[in-house]
């Protein structure tokens, strides 16, 4: 995880205030570097237990990251169909740059695995390079395209065992 002092990841739900908030942001993410909003369908029951979870980070009591996941049962990595794919990894600007995101993606990670998954999934895009540096460098490998934008042009889909 990481050692930032005053920081906390609480579950909740996406519809919490803090939490759609930040998903607003991540919103505007996606609107400055793609020109549009994410259109996946994404219905908030998708992350209800056991399957799937909402987290938003807080550093010093103030939201400022969030992360998902939900279990698929379309997408098969690593041999088997236990998988979870990652959704609404974001970190606020004004916290980026202090190892959050590692952090979140670790608890994310953690959390399906305990939830039985046995591999993570997720899907990001050209136009964010840094997530695509942060997967890669935690270990998750290029797959093949899947989703809501499997065919698009920009999208990039990774994977990662979760032994």
């Amino acid at each position: 995880m990481t050692s930032t002092p005053g920081w906390r990841v609480s579950r909740l739900p996406i519809t919490h205030p803090d939490a759609a908030m930040l998903v607003e942001e991540v919103q505007g993410e996606y609107v400055a570097r793609y020109g549009g909003r994410d259109e996946t369908p994404l219905d908030p029951s998708y992350f209800e237990a056991p399957a799937g979870a909402f987290f938003v980070g807080y550093l010093d009591e103030r939201p400022v990251a969030t992360g998902a996941w939900r279990r698929r049962q379309d997408v098969t990595f690593a041999d088997t169909w236990a998988t979870a794919e990652i959704k609404r990894m974001y970190v606020a600007p004004a916290a980026r740059g202090r190892g959050l995101a590692r952090a979140m993606l670790s608890h994310l990670e953690q959390t399906a695995r305990r939830a039985g998954a046995e591999a993570i999934v997720l899907e990001t895009g050209l136009r964010q390079p840094e997530a695509i540096q942060l997967y890669s460098s935690s270990g998750y490998v290029p797959i093949a395209g899947f989703g809501f934008y499997k065919d698009e042009p920009l999208s990039r889909c990774f994977g990662k065992a979760l032994a």
